[in-house]
C-alpha cells in the first residue's frame, strides 16, 4: 500500500511529514537522541526489520538529518550521527514525548525525565515567544499568512 504524498502541498507541517512523518522514523530518532548510533543496535533496540531500517536511515541521511560516518570499512560498518539539522528536531519530540506521558501513559507513568544538567532539576521543555520571553500556546497565538 502506498502512502499519500505531501510533496505538492504548500505547509511546513506536511513537507516535514515526508521526511519524518513514518512512525518507525520517529523511534529512530528518539533512540539517535538517547545515543545509539549503530545500524545492529537500532535494529535490538527497535525490533525492526533490517531492511526497513535501512530504507528510514536512508532517508535520513538524504535529508541531511543523519551522517553515515563509517567506523568499520573493512565491514562496512557505519555510525548513524544527528546533524544540526536533526538535533533542531529535539523540541519536536520533546512535545510528542511530553504530550504522550500527559494524554496517552498518564501523570505519574513517564518511562523517563529530562534533567537539566546545568541545575539538576527535572524539567520539561516550553514554547517560549522569542521577543518578550512569555509562554505560548494556542490560544496566545495566531497564524499569518
Amino acid at each position: 500500500m502506498r502512502k499519500a504524498s505531501f510533496a505538492a502541498m504548500n505547509c511546513s507541517i506536511a513537507q516535514s511529514l515526508e521526511i519524518v512523518g513514518e512512525w518507525w522514523t520517529l523511534l529512530i530518532l528518539r533512540d539517535a537522541f538517547l545515543g545509539i548510533r549503530r545500524f545492529d543496535d537500532f535494529v535490538d533496540r527497535l525490533g525492526i526489520s533490517r531492511n526497513i531500517l535501512t530504507v528510514r536511515l536512508q532517508t535520513l541521511v538524504d535529508a541531511g538529518i543523519l551522517l553515515r560516518r563509517p567506523y568499520d570499512e573493512g565491514r562496512g560498518r557505519h555510525d548513524y550521527l544527528l546533524t544540526d539539522k536533526g538535533r533542531a528536531l529535539w523540541p519536536v519530540m520533546t512535545a510528542l514525548r511530553q504530550w504522550g506521558d500527559e494524554w496517552v501513559l498518564g501523570p505519574g507513568n513517564e518511562p523517563l525525565l529530562i534533567e537539566h544538567r546545568n541545575c539538576g532539576h527535572t524539567t520539561l521543555g516550553v514554547l517560549t515567544c522569542d521577543h518578550c520571553g512569555e509562554q505560548l500556546d494556542a490560544r496566545s497565538v495566531r497564524a499569518v499568512p
